[in-house]
This record gives C-alpha cells, structure tokens and sequence, in this order.
C-alpha cells in the first residue's frame, strides 16, 4: 500500500500583544501549548505547537505553529528587546506568517509597524482577524480592505480563536502551502517545549490570571526541581521571582492563602496536561535584578544582549 504524501513547515503566529495569538495557536492544535492571560505579553519566547491534519487530496500535514511573543512598536527594556528579536527571528525563519489582528481594536500603530516589516517577508502571508464575535461585519469588511490595501495577503480569515469559529479554514490554508517532505516532529507531539519549561509557563500563567491587577508582567517562574516518583506521580518545586519585597507580599497573600490558590489551580492544570498526580511546592523569592541576569534570558530561551 502506497504511503500518504506528506507536507511538513513552519508557520510564524505574530501580531501586537493581546491579539490573541496564543489562544490562536492553541485553538489549532487542539490542546494547550502557550499560556494565555489578560495581561499583554504573557507569550515571553517562542513556543513551538505542532498541528495535523488532513487535505482533501489525502495529504497529511504537519504544521508547526511559532507562537511569538508580542511585538512592541517602541522596546524600552531589555527583556521587551529580546522578546522583539525572538518574535522577528521566528517570522525570519517561517515558511509562512500569519498576522494576527484584534478586530475589536483594528489597525492600531504597533499592527502597522509590523505590516512595515513584514512588506519584505519572502513567506507566503495570511491575515487573521480575531475576536469576530465582538465586532459588526460591516467593520470586518472594512477593517479587511483596509489591511490588504496597505500591505497585499495571500488569505484573509475571520475566526474567534476563543470559540473556536473559523480555525479548521485557517489550519486548512496553512498546510496547503507548506512544502512537500516529511514530518518535523513525531506526529502525536503537541508542543517543542522542556516540561520544566512548560511547568514553570502553567504557574506564570496563574500568577498573571490571578493577580493581574496588582503585579507587573516582570514576574518570572522557575523550575527548580522535577522529580519522577515511583507512583508515577511528579514532583515540582518552583521558584516565583518578584522584583520587591512588597510584590513578594502580594503573591503570598495574607496568611499564605494567594500562594496556595496559585499553587492548587497550576497543579491542577498540570495534572491534566501531564495526565498523572503532580506534587506542586511554590516559593516566592525578591530578586530585584532577574531581569538583567544572563542565565533567565537562557533559560527561557531569549538572545541577552548587554
């Protein structure tokens, strides 16, 4: 019996922060791979998820979505730099991009600097209007002309990435111009992330959905220890880096009670993606420079430029 063509590529996901490219890229691939909050630029590296699906022609087709982090118009910090570089690397790098836009917001100037840039793109381009429930079609039309007039897209797709609505069009079109050739990735592999990476992700996210009010997006997760017990259960000790003391109060709460709500949903969470009992211990550290340290930079998989 004669094996399935295949198609195999990368597909980069920009847009300006809070466009909803993560819960875009999760939509496509059909389970959680990128952490997704409130708060803008929660997506700090580029995440790799990693999508199949079947054309008519009977084509099988892996592709890999880079979820990158949100690009800024102006990056002050050196953190806002290095997400900037790592998001314009995984565009570089792409067979195709495609830029993510809030309709609700429109073609706000951050969108319009990226369309700038991506004007010298050689990748096949598509346009993703997202957040459709929220805008009348009229504005949809508008905002559609308005966008490919100032920079020509192969496709243009309207979808709620949060409901789902539109996603199988999207994921159709991305496989079809991906090249011939074979698989990237073993094909029941959802994401290309360390799990003491991706744990340390789930926590940082339930730090931001829990406290996004009250603490800056500077607050940074790691993983310290992952132990394989012999119930087949895990055990994980992190560490919550806050930049002051008075931060550090925050996440703990009074008596404890914020640290352990953080601690019982991200175990939660963890214990559905990792399909096994997970043993979660939290620790709230003052590191009022991490954010200039070399290794965290590494660590999370960002280019730390003096």
């Amino acid at each position: 019996m004669k094996a399935a063509a295949t198609r195999a590529g990368f597909v980069a996901i920009v847009g300006a922060p809070n466009a909803g490219k993560s819960t875009l890229v999760n939509a496509l691939v059909g389970a959680k791979v990128s952490i997704v909050s409130p708060k803008v630029q929660t997506t700090r590296m580029r995440v790799i998820g990693i999508a199949m699906t079947d054309l008519a022609d009977g084509t099988r087709a892996q592709v890999v979505l880079v979820d990158t982090p949100g690009i800024f118009r102006v990056a002050r910090r050196r953190l806002e730099r290095a997400m900037v570089a790592a998001a314009w690397q995984g565009a570089e790098d792409a067979d195709a991009v495609a830029l993510v836009v809030d309709a609700e917001r429109g073609a706000g100037e951050e969108t319009r600097a990226i369309m700038e840039k991506l004007r010298s793109s050689r990748a096949r381009r598509h346009l993703v209007l997202n957040k459709i429930d929220l805008v009348p079609r009229e504005k949809l039309l508008a905002l559609t002309a308005e966008l490919n007039t100032l920079l020509p897209f192969d496709r243009t797709f309207m979808v709620s990435a949060l409901r789902h609505d539109g996603i199988a069009d999207v994921l159709a079109a991305l496989a079809e111009g991906l090249p011939a050739g074979p698989f990237l990735y073993p094909e029941d592999q959802a994401a290309d992330l360390p799990m003491r990476l991706l744990a340390a992700e789930v926590t940082r996210e339930q730090v931001f959905l829990q406290l996004h009010q009250e603490l800056p997006y500077e607050a940074a997760v790691e993983t310290d220890k992952w132990e394989e017990r012999t119930d087949s259960s895990v055990r994980i000790e992190q560490t919550i880096h806050v930049q002051r003391e008075g931060q550090r109060a925050i996440v703990l709460g009074k008596g404890g009670t914020r640290i352990k709500q953080i601690g019982a949903r991200a175990r939660q969470e963890l214990g559905r993606m990792l399909e096994r009992p997970v043993h979660l211990f939290l620790h709230v550290k003052v590191s009022a420079r991490w954010a200039e340290d070399p290794a965290h930079y590494r660590a999370i998989g960002l280019d730390y430029e003096p």
